[in-house]
């Protein structure tokens, strides 16, 4: 049985999108709605009468197209990964066939390319955000980039620029004289690893950046806490008991033995 095409309109919201009327032979309805791609390339015209098979040939491209439409939107924000692509299709129904085929047709026409995709991410973090190769190697990894083009794309990253990154995150920082330089430094080491950062990177930008003022502030810190230690020990020990839990207290805080040492001297 065939299918008329009585009458062709235009997409009030979308003009590239087209209103095609048809006869069963019962009378005029509305039939579906196609791009503008698809009424071209069918040669959809009125009068023109078509088969049950045809017309699901046309739907069928048609919703391909939709797909097509739905990834060149998602990729208008930022550049994407197939991975990233193909999940986002996936969360708007679209069907696995179409889905495959455009990703194809978009690699083809290098709107999607996991490489580039990965150098472009690998760059905007390093220049942008305290991220080390680890932390941005994790984030590409859930985005679904292969291991292989990421490692290749992280040589970019080089070990000069990491340890000057970390470096020039800690100038900016505050030694708060309220805990030891110490215990402040390990705080930042920990934190400077979880932002992606390997140990041996941390330990160059430490070993680079100057603490001369820090040190001169410790000692603000060694007092706030040895004041803090004496309420809890000096009425319960004797001054022999009372110094070495002092010294034993300080030193698992990050202080030096000659500093508490120089402390506990003038506190007699």
């Amino acid at each position: 049985m065939e299918i008329t095409i009585t009458k062709i309109t235009n997409h009030k919201r979308y003009k590239q999108r087209y209103h095609l009327f048809i006869d069963k032979g019962n009378g005029e309805e509305y039939g579906f709605s196609v791009d503008e791609d698809v009424l071209i390339k069918k040669g959809i015209r009125k009068g023109l009468k078509i088969t049950h098979a045809e017309l699901e040939k046309i739907i069928d491209e048609d919703e391909m197209k939709k797909t097509y439409h739905l990834a060149i939107h998602y990729l208008s924000y930022r550049i994407r990964s197939i991975e990233e692509m193909r999940k986002y299709l996936n969360e708007k129904g679209r069907m696995v066939k179409h889905i495959e085929l455009v990703i194809k047709k978009l690699i083809e026409e290098h709107l999607l390319d996991d490489r580039d995709f990965a150098e472009r991410y690998i760059s905007t973090k390093k220049n942008t955000q305290l991220k080390g190769p680890n932390k941005v190697k994790q984030e590409l990894v859930q985005k679904g980039v292969n291991s292989s083009i990421i490692e290749q794309a992280l040589l970019n990253y080089s070990f000069s620029e990491q340890v000057e990154k970390v470096k020039n995150w800690l100038e900016k920082q505050k030694y708060t004289p309220r805990e030891s330089l110490q215990a402040t430094k390990t705080k930042w080491f920990q934190r400077l690893l979880t932002k992606g950062f390997s140990q041996e990177v941390i330990n160059e930008a430490f070993s680079l950046h100057v603490f001369d003022g820090e040190h001169h502030l410790e000692e603000n810190a060694l007092y706030y806490q040895a004041e803090k230690l004496k309420k809890k020990y000096s009425l319960k020990y004797n001054s022999f008991e009372y110094e070495q839990k002092m010294k034993q207290a300080l030193y698992r805080k990050g202080f030096s033995l000659e500093l508490i040492q120089s402390y506990l001297e003038q506190d007699k």
